[in-house]
């Protein structure tokens, strides 16, 4: 058993926060008492018109009594309004009363209502007493017959076994109980911004559940769909909501004030407005109203995945070009440098928004300050430079599907095989069983064998789990792909921001300017290695090979060998290790022939 006490009462003796002062001398050594008072929690004293609620004065009385049955003169008391049973380190009057024993040395007695209210755990106990007996200070409960005498110290001993024990069997029923309302959806603790805790009277139960706030709940769905647009950074989410109405509940200790961008962060997080709770690691469909749908909730992960994804560190100002651009004259002498953005504004008033080189801020690079529009309209002009031919897109659909129905052919050929095999290993096991019994072979070398067969039935399944192998994911993202880039730059002039913004981070990995144009990108894959077997293919001398049994070497990367390699490389993943998430069907609006698969993930994510 461990004590948060323990450590403490060293730091205490080497530190004492009570200047040390002589023994009052109206009072006679060995009638000295002070008594200690506490309540665990804020609410018990805010019980009765009294503001120290019932509970301590009724306490304080039970000690002076018990101090006029003893004969002793009560010098001081200390009082802890709320403080929690079981860290006596947090107990700011406690430690005030103890660095008073220690260091004043004028208390003989101390005098509790109930060993409780001191310690609810044994080894803490333990050495609080040990601690106060060394000083010869007695501790006497007003309620209960503990003392120094053996039959006192007996009782005591009980008293703090039994505390403990009802200490952690309250903590693990409240424990249990919290489980069984979460897990029935309902909500524990202060409810979230944008509802209120309630308490239903009801059939005369009284029932503490969650309602929509009237007053903020309205600017949570606000502030679901002002970022949902792009347009905002958390930061200035918060300022926005702020203007428009929006403030945290008041409470005793602190006034209504402005929604951190902390909590507004927290709040575009949180599933619990689409009405689900979460449990010990569960979600679990709660029982209180969602305030937004899984379509916005959606958007809004996308934005805030998105300028993740970009690395953005400036949040004051934001474009969907942020996290794609880098310079293309750093590029040229070695050195990867992010392009970031700035606006000004002139004498007029007029705003411009430019990309520079992040170099400029530290004198490492010349390059001029671009205008974002010139910028903006030569990545819409790269992207009509990605894009496949269409005799292309349809040559690598044909050796995508002849790759895949040889590799079922095959799959279905070695799983007979092997299942063949196990049928056969099954028979020479149940001969040697067999022999066994009719100890034909001695039984050594009968489980010599059986261990073989084992050995070899581990290999064959396993073997078998290859030949279920399915490129099937790996087809589907590579024919996607294809359709995606068939006409790249009329899909990205059709997208919005936030739109672009994906689609960028799904086809580049960076994008290299220099003087107003795209001089470079570098592409996620698999459109790199897409575009590398075009390259090859307009670049070789003979026509694309249809026969099936054509080389690598014969027929360049768009062979059917070649096409099998890209496809078990996006299978195993090591295509694609530092890509973006990015759904088609979150790109809209889609062409024809795009299919709703995932963009530069591997297959099985």
């Amino acid at each position: 058993m461990t004590s948060a006490y323990a450590d403490f009462i060293d730091e205490l003796e080497q530190d004492v926060t009570v200047p040390i002062q002589p023994p009052l001398d109206d009072h006679v050594p060995g009638t000295r008492a002070v008594i200690y008072l506490r309540v665990s929690s804020t609410g018990q004293v805010r019980t009765d018109y009294n503001p120290e609620g019932i509970s301590i004065p009724a306490q304080r009385e039970a000690c002076l009594r018990k101090a006029r049955e003893l004969g002793v003169t009560v010098i001081d008391e200390y009082v802890e309004p709320g403080r929690s049973g079981t860290e006596m380190t947090k107990r700011e009057a406690f430690q005030r009363m103890l660095a008073r024993v220690h260091g004043q040395r004028d208390v003989d007695v101390i005098i509790i209502y109930q060993l409780s209210r001191m310690a609810r755990n044994r080894y803490d106990d333990a050495i609080v007493m040990a601690d106060l007996r060394k000083r010869g200070v007695t501790l006497v409960s007003a309620t209960e017959a503990i003392d120094d005498t053996p039959v006192g110290q007996l009782m005591h001993g009980i008293l703090a076994t039994f505390n403990e024990y009802q200490s952690r069997q309250s903590g693990a029923d409240i424990a249990y109980k919290m489980g069984q309302k979460a897990r029935s959806g309902g909500t524990l603790g202060r409810a979230k911004l944008g509802y209120l805790n309630h308490i239903d009277h009801s059939d005369g139960r009284v029932i503490r559940t969650i309602i929509v706030d009237p007053e903020r709940a309205h600017f949570v769905q606000l502030g679901f769909d002002l970022f949902a647009t792009g347009d905002y950074t958390q930061e200035e989410l918060s300022d926005e909501l702020y203007d428009r109405g929006l403030r945290t509940r008041a409470t005793r200790r602190h006034p209504a004030k402005k929604v951190s961008e902390n909590k507004i962060s927290q709040m575009l997080h949180d599933r619990y407005y689409l009405g689900y709770v979460e449990y010990d690691g569960e979600e679990i469909q709660g029982r209180h109203e969602p305030l937004i749908d899984e379509d916005l909730f959606d958007t809004v992960q996308e934005i805030l995945d998105s300028r993740m994804t970009a690395q953005e560190r400036r949040r004051v100002h934001h474009h969907y070009l942020k996290g794609s651009l880098f310079c293309g004259r750093c590029r040229r002498e070695g050195v990867k440098r992010r392009m970031i953005i700035q606006q000004t504004t002139n004498s007029k008033g007029a705003e411009y928004t430019y990309f520079f080189c992040r170099g400029r801020q530290k004198g490492a690079c010349q390059a001029p300050y671009v205008n974002v529009a010139l910028i903006e309209d030569a990545v819409e002009r790269h992207y009509a430079a990605i894009r496949f031919s269409q005799p292309f897109i349809t040559e690598m659909r044909d050796q995508v599907d002849a790759v895949i129905g040889d590799q079922e052919k095959s799959a279905r050929l070695l799983r007979k095989q092997i299942t063949a095999q196990l049928k056969e290993l099954d028979t020479k096991e149940e001969n040697l069983i067999d022999l066994a019994a009719d100890s034909t072979l001695p039984r050594t070398k009968v489980k010599e064998r059986l261990r073989d067969i084992a050995s070899e039935r581990r290999r064959l399944e396993g073997r078998l789990e290859t030949a279920n192998a399915d490129l099937t994911d790996s087809a589907q993202l590579v024919n996607a792909s294809l359709a995606l880039l068939e006409q790249p730059d009329k899909l990205y002039r059709r997208c919005n921001d936030q739109q672009r913004r994906l689609l960028n981070q799904a086809i580049f990995q960076a994008l290299y300017i220099e003087d107003e144009e795209i001089t470079d990108g570098e592409l996620q894959e698999p459109f790199g290695l897409l575009h590398a077997i075009q390259r090859d293919r307009a670049t070789a001398t003979s026509p694309l090979p249809t026969n099936k049994k054509a080389t690598r070497s014969a027929g360049g990367p768009c062979s059917p060998s070649g096409v099998s390699v890209l496809l078990r490389g996006l299978h195993s993943g090591t295509c694609s290790s530092k890509t973006s998430r990015v759904e088609l069907r979150g790109i809209e609006p889609l062409t024809f022939s795009m299919r709703t698969v995932g963009i530069g993930v591997s297959p099985g994510h």
